[in-house]
């Protein structure tokens, strides 16, 4: 393929199937994964981060905020979409944050705040780094609470696992 990004996703994690996940959303670049009307905020995932979503996003639902999670396993093709699509999505109106185990830079074009990792150096089994970085679901549910809240910009860098 010379033309789009080539994908393979392989994880030691083990992750649940995504709801919605096909063939033909992964080819739009983003997709919804959990759907609602008129939500109060977006939780933007794009890997094994998008499960942590759902995990937080049931907790939100269950206090009584309306959350949309959706997988975005390709920013470039997400970009290709019909504006119709990208709007229809990612509202300009709803509060977003982009949650994603590597860098928060670059997340400004699709998200408000953001959930990353800006440190490295740290070595230990990939679900203690996972938890002590902050991706997991009290720190994502802070986190969410935060930018409903108002709050923009990196709202979680992983600092808080680096030693």
């Amino acid at each position: 393929n010379d033309s789009r990004p080539t994908f393979l996703a392989f994880s030691r994690q083990a992750l649940p199937n995504l709801p919605n996940s096909s063939i033909e959303n992964t080819l739009k670049g983003a997709y919804a994964v959990i759907e609602c009307e008129k939500p109060d905020i977006i939780l933007i995932g794009t890997g094994s981060e998008v499960s942590v979503c759902m995990d937080a996003a049931k907790e939100l639902e269950s206090a009584g905020t309306k959350v949309r999670v959706v997988s975005m396993p390709s920013t470039e093709i997400f970009r290709e979409q019909p504006a119709s699509y990208k709007d229809a999505l990612l509202p300009k109106s709803v509060k977003k944050m982009s949650v994603e185990a590597a860098c928060t830079s670059g997340w400004g074009e699709f998200a408000d705040a953001f959930v990353g990792i800006d440190v490295f150096g740290a070595s230990a089994p990939g679900g203690t780094c996972m938890d002590k970085f902050g991706f997991n679901k009290d720190n994502v549910l802070a986190c969410a609470k935060r930018c409903i809240a108002g709050e923009t910009g990196v709202l979680s860098n992983g600092s808080q696992g680096k030693h």
